[in-house]
C-alpha cells in the first residue's frame, strides 16, 4: 500500500469543520448563495456521517449571530462537537484547536462563512500549523463575491487546496464498489 495522496480528500484522515453558519450571518448572504451554500454543506455533512468522519462545528459570538441554521442543525450527530468563539480564527480558540489536536487528523476539510474572514484566517493558520487544508468552494461564501474571490486565490497561494463538493464526495469515497456509495451517490446525482 502506498501513502496517502495529499492532495486528494482521504475519509480516514479527514476532519469536516463547519464555519459559522448561523442564522443572522445567513441572512447577509446574496440571494440563492445562502440556499445553495447550505445545500451543498449538507451534502458534505451527509457523507461524512455516513463514512464517520468527524464534524467540528464553530459558531462566532452566537449571542449577536444566532445559532447554526437548522438544516444543518437537524443532521448533527450526538458527536457533533459544537464551539463557540469571538475569534475569527477559529484556531485561536482554544476548545477548537484542543479539539483538532484530539482527533488526530490531519487533512481538514473547511465550509461554511465568510471566505474572506472566518475561513481564511481558519485556513492560513491550519497551513501555518501543519495541517492539510481543503477549502470547498461551492461550501463556502461572502457577501461579496470580489472578497471570496480575493480570498480564494489568496488561500491557493498560500497552499491551501480549493476543491468542490462533488470532488471531495467522490475522493472521501474512493471506489464506486464501497457498500455506501449508491446511498450517497443519490445526494448529486
Amino acid at each position: 500500500m502506498t501513502d496517502m495522496n495529499p492532495y486528494l480528500a482521504n475519509a480516514q484522515d479527514s476532519l469536516l469543520v463547519i464555519i459559522d453558519v448561523q442564522q443572522k450571518l445567513t441572512l447577509a448572504m446574496p440571494t440563492g448563495v445562502r440556499e445553495r451554500v447550505i445545500a451543498r454543506i449538507n451534502v458534505l455533512l451527509t457523507a461524512a456521517n455516513t463514512l464517520s468522519i468527524p464534524v467540528v462545528v464553530t459558531e462566532q459570538y452566537p449571542k449577536g449571530l444566532g445559532k447554526t441554521e437548522a438544516t444543518l442543525n437537524e443532521q448533527f450527530s450526538d458527536s457533533v462537537e459544537i464551539i463557540e468563539k469571538t475569534s475569527f480564527s477559529a484556531m485561536n480558540t482554544v476548545d477548537f484547536a484542543d479539539y483538532v489536536e484530539q482527533q488526530g487528523r490531519k487533512q481538514i476539510v473547511l465550509v461554511g462563512m465568510e471566505t474572506h474572514v472566518c475561513i481564511l484566517q481558519t485556513a492560513l493558520d491550519m497551513r501555518a500549523a501543519g495541517l492539510d487544508v481543503i477549502v470547498v468552494e461551492d461550501g463556502v461564501s461572502s457577501r461579496s463575491k470580489a472578497n471570496q474571490y480575493n480570498a480564494l486565490q489568496r488561500l491557493r497561494s498560500a497552499g491551501v487546496i480549493v476543491s468542490n463538493v462533488e470532488s471531495v464526495f467522490f475522493e472521501w469515497l474512493g471506489d464506486a464498489s464501497r457498500p455506501e456509495f449508491k446511498t450517497l451517490a443519490q445526494l448529486i446525482l
